[in-house]
């Protein structure tokens, strides 16, 4: 802990599962404030405000700000921001991702001759129409550009079940028009980083990432140069683990999170280095 200020946490998996707080989820994040480091909460999902976010991890026993919960919905609001600040927007996702994009102005439509940009995001509500909406203004009037908030295939859910994701609608949406997605957003993009360190002052060199997917959490600390410590509490099991290829090796291991307050080698925390396992 005396190599680390800061500390970044997935939620889905890591933190919580569905409606209660993972095995020892409350005497880390506990344990890390007591200590005098920085935690912030890093989530994929643009079904839910960092205020949405903040209010559960508060209820489940985390009171937590919503200044220090960042979404997928931020780098996405940012990146249209800085990139195409006069288009108009398509959002195929739920409210909260509406409700992001009128809060930072950026023009909504649904009429496929005037659509610069297409979102694809996690929509529980997707349907036949916004799909014809989405092929006309990227195949028919060959104008609008394709991005998604989120590469995540589903949303795990208590039982081992999951709920799909951003990247089932992307895929409908490039099967018809046979555009391709040139941006996503969230992690493991390193853009969702900078803002984070633009707000923060995070230092990555100082920072762990913490998470329990590979391909989203692990990649997003190897891509931003923070420490990747992964948790057998969600989607990874160690038959993942040991298939996973170098580029998403996690440099800890932990059985459950609380592990990361362990010195390091005992009390099931495991070092990788790379790709191999020293202990």
């Amino acid at each position: 802990m005396r190599e680390f200020d800061s500390y970044v946490f997935d939620l889905d998996g890591t933190i919580y599962l569905g409606e209660a707080l993972l095995p020892g989820a409350e005497r880390l994040i506990r344990g890390l404030r007591a200590a005098g480091k920085r935690v912030l909460f890093c989530s994929n999902n643009p079904t839910k405000s960092p205020d949405d976010y903040a209010q559960k991890l508060t209820r489940l026993g985390l009171p937590t700000p919503p200044e220090e919960v960042y979404t997928s919905l931020v780098a996405t609001v940012s990146w249209i921001r800085r990139t195409m600040p006069d288009a108009a927007v398509f959002p195929i996702g739920e409210a909260p991702l509406h409700d992001a994009l009128r809060a930072a102005g950026i023009e909504i439509s649904d009429d496929p001759e005037r659509i610069d940009l297409v979102v694809s995001s996690y929509d529980r509500t997707f349907d036949y129409r916004k799909l014809q909406i989405a092929f006309d203004a990227l195949w028919f009037h060959h104008r609008a550009r394709l991005v998604t908030t989120n590469p995540d295939r589903f949303c795990p859910f208590p039982g081992g079940r999951g709920e799909p994701d951003a990247a089932c609608i992307t895929a409908a949406i490039t099967a018809g028009t046979q555009i391709e997605c040139e941006a996503v957003f969230g992690k493991p993009s390193k853009d969702l980083l900078e803002i984070i360190s633009a707000e923060t002052g995070l230092d990555p060199a100082t920072t762990v990432m913490v998470g329990d997917r590979l391909a989203t959490d692990i990649m997003f600390a190897h891509n931003t140069g923070t420490t990747a410590a992964l948790v057998l509490t969600g989607e990874t099991d160690e038959r993942m683990l040991a298939e996973a290829p170098v580029e998403q090796r996690p440099h800890l291991v932990l059985d459950r999170i609380d592990d990361l307050l362990s010195p390091l080698g005992t009390a099931g925390t495991r070092v990788k280095d790379g790709a191999e396992c020293l202990a």
